[in-house]
């Protein structure tokens, strides 16, 4: 009996003797350890190949779900090139669109410099409202 076996109640496994079981082991079993290796390999690519097409199919989906739910509630209502119509109180602003003339008013703050081309800046300006 050993003096560890006295002190601990157990016997000591040195990390020597774990080693030579492991290599016992995979010398019993006749494992190889490139052939291992290799497999491991091709294992990690199949599950990164899956990983990418499940992510493009979620892609999909999230795509075709979104047309179904929100076929143009998400779509901007308004874009392009607005002549201002009037001015109001307190920010409002009625805007007109220049291809069909429909008018809108919308929140002032909302409003954006267009700079997407040329502007005829010589427009007739409107007058200031007094009131």
């Amino acid at each position: 009996m050993s003096p560890f076996k006295l002190v601990f109640g157990k016997a000591c496994h040195l990390p020597v003797e774990l080693e030579h079981k492991a290599y016992w082991a995979i010398k019993r079993l006749n494992l190889d350890y490139d052939a291992a290796g290799e497999k491991r390999m091709l294992q990690l690519n199949e599950l990164e190949e899956f990983r990418s097409l499940s992510y493009e199919n979620a892609r999909l989906y999230k795509e075709r779900t979104k047309q179904w739910l929100f076929p143009g509630k998400l779509k901007s209502r308004w874009s392009g090139p607005f002549r201002i119509a009037q001015i109001f109180p307190f920010g409002a602003v009625e805007l007109e669109e220049e291809t069909s003339g429909r008018k809108f008013r919308v929140n002032g703050q909302r409003i954006k410099h267009y700079f997407g081309g040329e502007v005829d800046r010589h427009q007739e300006a409107l007058p200031p409202q007094d009131g």
